[in-house]
């Protein structure tokens, strides 16, 4: 079977980048000012959504487009004396890294196609020139990694170059780490800040999402050293780190620099989980009845079965019933770890299944539409095993948990957001610090129609809304000149200053390339 999952038709040509103006028209001496901040020194910490990453990589243009990078163009006509910005620039703009000579991190999506209506994200055709182990000399003023988390901004040696290949540090802070082992925080802090923005906490809870809650809730376990990489960070553990990473950034008075803080926003509303649709399976008649003939047994003998004996509830069995009909739009079948496990169950009597066949069943069921199917899927699904077209991933053999973010995976996403994002706003008011709620910006982006924004419709539609990069989750230089704004308004409002607004317009969303791998 085809893999039917097919990206949106692109409607228009506005999609296309292009060079923003960094600058207002006015500029003239004593027109804006700083008001009670001190923007003479600006340092932003983060993640990738501060780095500048974008459409599946770090690449220079990316990095020129940051959010950081916007608002440091506007602090520049109100900064008191000399003023610059300095950001770790990879040497490209293609994307990827390199260790030793080594890809180990792929080159960047580019929207490749010969019309509108083909166009699609694939992998820009060319080779990294990135070198990890090729340290930078610092001090950089974003210092933005890629794939940390909140724990990470603390955690000594995260920018060891010899623990790359081990994933005991990240390669992109092993560039630029002013010692192997130092910490982001103790970088940042060297620079004597006199301002900072810290967007951090994302990638606590939005790997466990985007792996389609291949983790685990690490609630009560404050040991970071036991965690996978998709687990779920503990929330009071995040705000015991987070409010460490503040206090060494302004003072545990609050009197070392001032600063904005920026709030998680709630993974579901990106256009990763919002693209391809849990129902996304053509069948014709015929192989809709063969298919019905094959899960039969399992609907009418085997759950009225574990019924009877008490094993399932009725509810419960009614949920895991496979159907299949004549459509387009059949629901995939999935392997959901919140069921009751029938597997052993299921091998003795009165069953008596194969290994095989009762480790399929074990765990069971279709797709309903509170289900959300990760972007990265849409390669996977409708694939077959081992060349057998019997054997169709989503269909005859179900789906891994990876590929499904549940109900109740998306319920403890939202609760440990919400939990987040209160401990985040406790800090900003606690230190007297600005707060931005990027959580209700992207909400409404994420709406239903989106937001006008200075006139202009900024959506979470994959590829055209054009606040979202072509990986689904990081944003375009239109996103980042949105959230720049929205921070820059705090700035006002909270220190008196008087920073000019970003034209968003400006600002491009996604690349045409048709040289692709």
């Amino acid at each position: 079977m085809k893999n039917y999952i097919k990206y949106m038709a692109i409607l228009a040509l506005g999609v296309v980048s292009c060079e923003p103006e960094l600058e207002n028209s006015i500029e003239d001496d004593g027109f804006y000012s700083n008001g009670e901040a001190d923007f003479s020194n600006y340092v932003a910490l983060g993640n990738s959504l501060t780095a500048g990453y974008a459409d599946g990589a770090l690449y220079i243009t990316g990095q020129q487009n940051s959010y950081p990078n916007i608002i440091a163009s506007k602090m520049e006509l109100a900064a008191e004396g000399d003023f610059d910005f300095t950001q770790p620039l990879v040497n490209d703009n293609i994307g990827g890294l390199l260790l030793g000579g080594n890809q180990i991190q792929q080159p960047r999506f580019v929207l490749a196609g010969e019309s509108a209506l083909t166009a699609r994200p694939a992998r820009l055709n060319a080779t990294p020139t990135t070198e990890v182990s090729n340290k930078l000399t610092g001090p950089f003023n974003n210092m933005g990694v890629p794939g940390a988390k909140s724990f990470h901004l603390l955690a000594p040696g995260y920018g060891n170059v010899a623990g790359v290949p081990s994933g005991m540090a990240n390669p992109y802070f092993a560039r630029f780490a002013s010692s192997e082992g130092t910490t982001i925080v103790a970088d940042a802090v060297a620079q004597n800040p006199t301002f900072f923005t810290l967007w951090i906490g994302n990638n606590d809870v939005l790997s466990f999402a985007t792996s389609g809650g291949d983790g685990v809730y690490q609630q009560n376990n404050t040991d970071f050293a036991t965690y996978g990489p998709n687990d779920i960070t503990d929330p009071n553990a995040f705000a015991f780190v987070y409010n460490s990473i503040v206090s060494e950034l302004a003072g545990e008075d609050g009197s070392s620099a001032e600063g904005v803080l920026i709030n998680i926003p709630n993974v579901t509303d990106i256009p990763f989980f919002n693209v391809v649709p849990v129902n996304p399976i053509p069948l014709d008649a015929n192989t809709a009845a063969a298919l019905n003939a094959q899960f039969g047994a399992y609907n009418t003998q085997i759950l009225p079965g574990l019924v009877q004996a008490g094993i399932l509830t009725e509810a419960e069995a009614n949920s895991r019933k496979i159907i299949f009909t004549e459509s387009n739009q059949n629901f995939v079948t999935l392997v959901d770890e919140d069921l009751t496990n029938v597997t052993g169950i299921l091998q003795q009597a009165p069953f008596n299944l194969d290994p095989q066949t009762a480790a399929l069943l074990g765990q069971l069921r279709q797709a309903t539409s509170e289900d959300l199917i990760p972007l990265t899927s849409s390669s996977f699904i409708g694939t077959t095993v081992n060349n057998n077209p019997m054997l169709v991933n989503g269909v005859s053999v179900p789906l891994g948990d990876e590929h499904v973010l549940t109900a109740s995976e998306q319920e403890i996403v939202a609760q440990v957001t919400t939990q987040y994002n209160a401990a985040i706003a406790s800090i900003a008011q606690n230190y007297s610090l600005g707060l931005v709620d990027a959580n209700a910006l992207l909400s409404q982006i994420g709406a239903s129609g989106g937001l006008n924004y200075q006139g202009i419709p900024i959506t979470s539609q994959f590829v055209t809304g054009g606040a979202f990069s072509l990986d689904g989750v990081h944003l375009t230089p239109r996103g980042n000149a949105v959230i720049a704004n929205e921070i820059i308004k705090v700035i006002n409002a909270n220190y008196e200053a008087n920073l000019p607004n970003v034209d968003v317009g400006s600002y491009g969303t996604v690349s045409l390339s048709n040289n692709v791998q």
